[in-house]
Formats: structure tokens, sequence, C-alpha cells
């Protein structure tokens, strides 16, 4: 008994604690294109990222509604939407619709034709992109390849520049 105790204590636990806590590749590195998971617009019509304007570079800007840096985030951005001119910018909440459309409405963001917002609920967003702190922020190039540059916590405009 005492050998199988110390078995399963040296040998059999950490092996399973390994197992548990590797990360394999996060599937935006196995998929480098834009995730087409149904998104919700505040109007509740339903669309992908395929029908969004082609030969862009995009953005993709997955935060929480209750976030703070998110909000800084948000009003950076907005304040300096000129700068972003050449860019579409697709903003992601896993918050439903009612909450999405309450930061819509907040920053006005029907205002800035570069910037989309969207609710993803089922949360498919976050694990494509292996979020852990919000917001995250996803670079496409025009063809929609991923960009080696990403960010995820906290992110001062001028890295986004």
């Amino acid at each position: 008994m005492r050998y199988l105790s110390f078995f399963l204590l040296f040998c059999v636990i950490p092996a399973l604690v390994s197992a548990q806590t590797s990360n394999p590749k996060a599937p935006y590195l196995q998929y480098p294109t834009p995730p087409t998971f149904k998104l919700t617009l505040p109007d509740g019509k339903i669309t992908t990222v395929r029908e969004l304007k082609k030969n862009k570079e995009l953005i993709v800007f997955v935060f929480s509604v209750d976030c703070d840096h998110c909000k800084h985030l948000t009003e950076d951005v907005v304040k300096n939407i000129d700068k972003f001119k050449d860019k579409q910018i697709l903003m992601i909440t896993p918050f439903g619709l009612d909450q999405m459309k309450q930061y819509y409405n907040q920053y006005k963001i029907g205002s800035y034709p570069a910037i989309t917002m969207a609710s993803e609920p089922t949360r498919s967003i976050m694990y494509f992109y292996d979020l852990q702190y919000f917001p995250g922020l996803y670079f496409y190039d025009k063809k929609g390849k991923l960009l080696d540059k990403h960010f995820e916590g906290t992110v001062k405009l001028q890295d986004l520049l």
C-alpha cells in the first residue's frame, strides 16, 4: 500500500497536473484568419466576419462591458478615430445583446463607420483567442491573415497605432 501511495503521489498526480496545465496552441494561432462565429449586431441582425469590408486591415477588439481598461481604450479609440480611417475595428463582447447595446449607446459607436460592434454570448470568441484578460486585440492584414502582434489586458492607444 505504501508503494502505491508513493507511486500516486510522486508519479501519477504530477503527470495529471502537467497534462491539465499544458496549453496546446491556441485556436487563433492554428487558424490565422478571423473567426466566423455568428455575431449579433446592435439591431439584432446576425452577421459574421465574412460580411465585413474586404481589403481593409482588421482589428478585432474583444471587450467586456464592465472592464475599465476596455472603457478607457474605447474612449481613446473614438477620440482618435481619424487615425483608424484605413482600418476596420470589430468590437466583440461575450456579453448579451442588451448589455452590449448599452455600451454601444454610451460610446455612440453608431457614429463611427469604421467600428462594428457585436455580441457573441456563447463565449466562443474567448476560447478561440484563449483570452485571459480584457481587452484582447488581434490584428489582421488586408488579406485576412493574422499578424504576429496582439495585446491582452491594458493597452495604450500608441501601441495600437
